[in-house]
């Protein structure tokens, strides 16, 4: 009889499991250096230095999406998820628990309330003996909407840290109270992405985080979490007032002037040909934190840093690859460099530098075409964005 219900209970926990849907994470490795550091603090004296001019690990940190003006440096530390600039400024988590958590010492304590403090300094450690398999966080007392779900998994502080203790391999998400989706984890140092869409539009009470499996620590059992935070609706990527589109006869019309059912020229990527397809959905998005394209040939566009263009011998790229990975046919996007050829109505333009705005400014973009993934903004091949599901 026993062993019928165990076969009975190891059917039902297979069934389960196998309801609720597995979700991989869209990668961003994150470098906690000392480096990278110093040159964060410095950010103002390398602000008006040109691009090219900069070492590359200054170079890194006047493209890096996490500092995007003069005031985000000034107002927070190295260590911030610097999450304000996609929601946090108009949503809240009320409630942090936790099952359990690793005893404080005179330094550092181990709280739940730490895996949402916007912090990677801080961590959660669960406290139960062995490898926290069945530990959880509960997260509740939502306001506002959010369809991204963010971990930076394991102790990510330094690298000697993240090695010796463990760092979960798979979550398992509760919303309200049932079981929704099995989370896979990658070992690495970073943020690991997660979209839910469908959140936006559902109540959302709880989140409930069960840790299932374990990547093994090498010294310690201990299961760290640094961050589980939230993204919210992302704004398309976009091109300010001005920017000519080529059309389908291969004349322009600036794309504040566009309409619906226009038809303009994209490239068809098998055969290398110019064709035509009509416009079927277009977006007009306030932006800051745009970006000028400055070229050899004198040529410039100002866009959104997470645009992509075509690269030659790189293929799809922008200057901030992990927004970009949201839509469809970018998920392995490169990041712009320059002396980067990009590739153009008549042949490539080269990248010889990159002017950082602070202004926001009205932009505007082709969403969705009948055919194509892309268009012609001041003669470059720029991508169309349509959001993976």
């Amino acid at each position: 009889m026993k062993n019928i219900l165990k076969l009975f209970f190891l059917f039902i926990t297979t069934t389960v499991h196998s309801q609720i849907k597995e979700k991989v994470p869209i990668i961003e490795l994150i470098d906690f250096s000392s480096d990278l550091e110093e040159a964060y603090n410095r950010y103002f004296d390398i602000y008006h230095i040109k691009y090219e001019d900069l070492s590359p690990i200054d170079q890194y940190v006047r493209s890096n999406a996490y500092v995007d003006s003069k005031m985000d440096v000034e107002c927070r530390d190295f260590w911030d998820t610097h999450s304000c600039h996609d929601i946090y400024c108009s949503f809240s988590v009320g409630s942090i628990y936790g099952s359990s958590h690793l005893k404080s010492n005179s330094k550092n304590n181990y709280n739940p309330e730490n895996a949402h403090d916007l912090s990677y300094k801080h961590v959660w450690v669960e406290g139960k003996p062995g490898y926290g398999i069945g530990e959880y966080l509960i997260y509740s007392d939502f306001n506002g909407v959010f369809n991204e779900i963010i971990i930076a998994n394991g102790y990510v502080k330094s690298k000697s840290l993240w090695e010796n203790n463990s760092r979960v391999k798979k979550l398992k998400m509760y919303l309200n109270d049932k079981p929704y989706a099995m989370l896979i984890l990658a070992d690495i140092i970073g943020n690991q992405r997660y979209m839910f869409r469908e959140l936006e539009g559902t109540q959302v009470k709880s989140l409930k985080f069960e840790i299932v499996d374990v990547y093994k620590g090498l010294k310690h059992d201990d299961v760290v979490i640094s961050e589980i935070f939230f993204g919210g609706p992302h704004n398309a990527h976009c091109f300010t007032k001005g920017t000519k589109i080529t059309l389908a006869d291969l004349t322009s019309k600036n794309i504040e002037q566009l309409n619906i059912g226009d038809e303009v020229a994209f490239l068809d990527h098998k055969t290398n040909i110019i064709r035509s397809a009509c416009v079927e959905k277009m977006e007009k998005v306030s932006h800051s934190r745009l970006v000028t394209y400055n070229f050899k040939s004198g040529l410039s566009i100002t866009t959104t840093q997470d645009h992509p263009f075509k690269i030659k011998d790189k293929g799809w790229a922008s200057l901030n690859p992990y927004k970009s990975m949201q839509y469809k046919g970018f998920e392995s996007i490169k990041r712009i460099s320059i002396n980067d050829h990009f590739l153009s109505i008549e042949g490539t333009e080269e990248l010889i530098s990159i002017i950082y705005l602070d202004d926001e400014e009205v932009t505007y973009t082709i969403s969705k075409l009948s055919k194509g993934d892309n268009f012609f903004a001041n003669d470059l091949v720029v991508g169309v964005e349509e959001l993976n599901d």
